[in-house]
Formats: structure tokens, sequence, C-alpha cells
């Protein structure tokens, strides 16, 4: 399959698969561009890990499409399987097996696996391949399900929570080894729980809740809607319900000469009020991902 830098790395159209009751994903409209990581972030039961396995033709839809490189994941499941690196959310159980023969299966039914290229990766995630998978932690585990899924240096990752389990340490060499992988051409769709992973590593991000994709963009982009946390100090008392009512202005907390709000769009309405009060000290900062991802599903969502 030769690279055409116009084709996404994987696109959706109205890809839906209805579970009843609300749950499923509905209406599903992605495209995560060759050489990028895409982030897929959401609450538990959002729909992260049913789009994950339509694409990897693990489920079948009720309706729409997916593709891998402009190959639909249905009609060519069996070719797609072939360049892509998979890591399950759940891995299966592989009982009394060691890591090398469950790699060396893997590896056997892949083809073309170089086993230096093995090694190096355990070594680097410290995998012992000599243990039985039954008795590793689960972080080991995980570790099993990142070397099959980069052995074979694929050219689309499709990754589920690739790093729970894993020390920080690991985590950090992780995102190395995905740059690395991206530096070599490949593309990567990544769903996380970890925040600070997806906001260091991502190129662009999807927010998916109850089925439906919210939001598709760069860090950058979702960060120019423009919302700050702001703290002032000002000399003299201000009116809390006044601030309140500015536009853009929300989450106003007023203590004695502070001020704490949430600023979104321009800061012009919230400077021209404070005018009067003798503003001291000014400081905001950008949202960070995980602060955009509550802003967006609410204090009581969990990733």
């Amino acid at each position: 399959m030769a690279r055409d830098p116009v084709t996404p790395a994987i696109a959706t159209r109205g890809l839906t698969k209805d579970f009843g009751g609300g749950r499923g994903v509905f209406d599903l409209d992605l495209s995560a561009g060759q050489g990028e990581i895409f982030g897929f972030i959401g609450p538990n039961g959002a729909g992260k890990t049913t789009t994950i396995r339509l694409l990897m033709d693990l489920l079948r839809p009720d309706r729409g499409t997916a593709a891998i490189l402009g190959h639909d994941t249905r009609a060519e499941s069996l070719s797609l399987k072939r360049i892509v690196g998979y890591v399950p959310g759940e891995l299966p159980q592989f009982g009394g097996l060691t890591g090398a023969e469950i790699i060396g299966l893997l590896a056997g039914m892949r083809g073309n696996v170089d086993p230096a290229r093995v090694t190096a990766l355990a070594d680097r995630f410290d995998l012992e391949l000599h243990r039985r998978y039954r008795d590793l932690s689960h972080g080991n585990k995980q570790k099993v399900g990142l070397v099959q899924a980069f052995m074979h240096q694929p050219k689309i990752l499709i990754l589920d929570e690739p790093t729970l389990g894993l020390d920080p340490l690991l985590q950090q060499e992780f995102r190395t080894l995905l740059r690395e992988t991206i530096d070599r051409g490949a593309s990567v769709f990544l769903s996380s729980h970890v925040l600070s992973e997806v906001e260091q590593v991502c190129d662009r991000i999807a927010f998916i809740n109850r089925g439906r994709v919210t939001r598709t963009g760069s860090l950058d982009e979702l960060r120019a809607l423009r919302v700050h946390r702001v703290e002032v100090v000002v000399d003299t008392a201000v009116d809390r319900t006044a601030i309140a009512r500015l536009p853009g202005v929300s989450d106003v907390v007023v203590d004695d000469r502070h001020v704490r709000c949430s600023v979104r769009g321009s800061f012009g309405p919230l400077l021209a009020a404070l005018g009067s009060a003798a503003v001291r000290e000014i400081d905001s900062r950008e949202l960070s991902l995980e602060e955009l991802f509550i802003a967006e599903y609410g204090d009581g969502s969990r990733v």
C-alpha cells in the first residue's frame, strides 16, 4: 500500500454501532492524517473502545464506513491487520505461555518480524520474556502488548490505553518510541486515560461523549477557545455580581481584594470593569487539556 499523504491514515463516515439504551457510537465522522498522533478521549462508556474495535473489524457497524489508508476496514480486514499495530483495552489471557512464546506465536502468524527488534523492544521496556504470562503484573502484561504492537514496525498504530499500569519512566520511554515511530512515517490513533500524555504527544485530539464526537482540533485550536483562568488583585472592592454578568466571564470568586474567574475570549470587558478598582496585579494562564476536558464534560466525569 503506497503512501499517499492526501489519504487519511484513518477515516470514518457516519460510523454507527447501536447497542440500545443510548449505548454505542453514532454517526462518527473522524479523519486522522498520515504522520500524526491523533488522540481520542472521553469519559468511561463514551464509545472510545467501541470505535477502536470497529476500526479493527472486531465489531461490525450498523451503518457507516471506516477506512485505514483509504482501504475499507471490512472488505480488506486481513490485509490491513498486517500493517496495523494494535493494543486492545483489555489484553487477552495467555495462561501459562511465557512472554517469549506469546511474541513468537504472534510474530510467526504475522511474518516479517526481526527477532532483534523484539529483543530491543523488550530491553527498552524492561520485559522479562522468560516469565509466564499468568505470573506477570498488569504492567508487565501491558509491556507484552506493546512489544507485539510495535515489533513489525507497523504503518498504523491503534492503541487503546497503551500505558495503563506502566510506571512514569516507562511511560516516558513509550512516548519516545511513539515519536520515533512517527519520524519513520507511521501514524498513531491513541486513546488514553493519561491526559498529560495526550497533551504531550498528540498533534490533534477528538473529544467523544455518549457515542458522539463533540470537538476535534489541535491542542492549540482547542485552547483557542480562549478560556483562561484569571486572578486579579485590586485596591478597592468590586461587585461580584457585576463581574459575573460580563460577556465571557464565569466562575467568579471575590475574596476581599482578590478576584478569580474564567474568561472565554477577550479580556477587554473584564479589564474595563476593573479599571475603577485600581488593578495592582493580574495573572492568567491557559487551560490544560485536563481542564478543557472537565469544562467539556463536567467535574463528575471520569476519563
